[in-house]
């Protein structure tokens, strides 16, 4: 990997609930690219696991429990990560959460809960992260988008809004940031199998079915899927590349 255009040695990377799922799989892989990684999330027992993946690859590897639903929670991830590394380069911006209720049902509370996780988190950290990547003379953030961001469903009305508004949101960063040389792409993951899509699988009978059968490349995806992707994002490969909203779905936001 060394001098490669994809190489992240020395590079110090922030992954929001890096600890599962999607973002493990994109931790596990800026990992292997020569990353330091500093993951976050609720649940100290899963990263523990986590930590011992992302090591296991030779990576300096840290957990920092937070709710990023949380401002100043969020805001301080951004000096645990500097204090950790030295710098921050890479921010990626993929927690989230979401409730399944019909739109008339849902409470305010539900309402704010998924879009302060979900969207209002990825603009604090941003935000909080700006700073420190224009004094380093650029950086690289990526925020995790949905194919809610292109689609609408009946239960996900909330979680629907916020993974919109992150597609918007990486727009206007990037074209705010692209003079500090900070560029900002958004990801939009497919069905993919997570903890968050089995709970979706044992609600909606027949869902792992017709995802199988409206899907070209004919399978689910797997978080490992992610790890070329990130690595992209995060690398000098795509420092011309910004603003763009990238599904990793095997296919299926395209099949009719």
């Amino acid at each position: 990997m060394a001098n490669s255009t994809f190489d992240l040695t020395g590079k110090a990377v922030l992954v929001t609930g890096g600890n599962g799922g999607i973002g493990l799989g994109i931790a596990k892989g800026l990992a292997e690219a020569g990353a330091a990684v500093m993951i976050t999330g609720r649940d100290a027992g899963k990263a523990e696991a986590a930590l011992a993946e992302l090591r296991k690859l030779g990576a300096r590897a840290e957990f920092a429990a937070a709710d990023v639903g949380d401002e100043a929670a969020s805001r301080a991830l951004v000096p645990r990560t500097v204090d950790a590394f030295g710098r921050l380069d890479i921010l990626v911006n993929n927690a989230g959460t979401a409730i399944r209720k019909s739109p008339e049902d849902i409470s305010m509370d539900e309402w704010r809960t998924v879009l302060d996780t979900n969207l209002t988190s990825a603009f604090v950290l941003s935000q909080a992260a700006f700073p420190v990547m224009q004094a380093n003379g650029g950086g690289k953030i990526i925020n995790i988008g949905s194919m809610l961001s292109i689609f609408g469903l009946p239960h996900t009305a909330a979680y629907g809004a916020s993974k919109g508004g992150i597609v918007q949101l990486t727009r206007s960063l990037a074209v705010a940031w692209a003079k500090d040389n900070i560029q900002v792409n958004a990801v939009l993951p497919g069905w993919i199998e997570t903890a968050l899509t089995r709970r979706a699988r044992e609600q909606i009978d027949g869902l792992y079915e017709r995802v199988l059968a409206r899907t070209p490349a004919g399978r689910w995806g797997d978080p490992k899927d992610f790890a070329g992707t990130a690595v992209f994002l995060a690398s000098s490969a795509s420092d011309f590349v910004t603003g763009t909203a990238l599904p990793v779905d095997g296919g299926f936001s395209v099949q009719g």
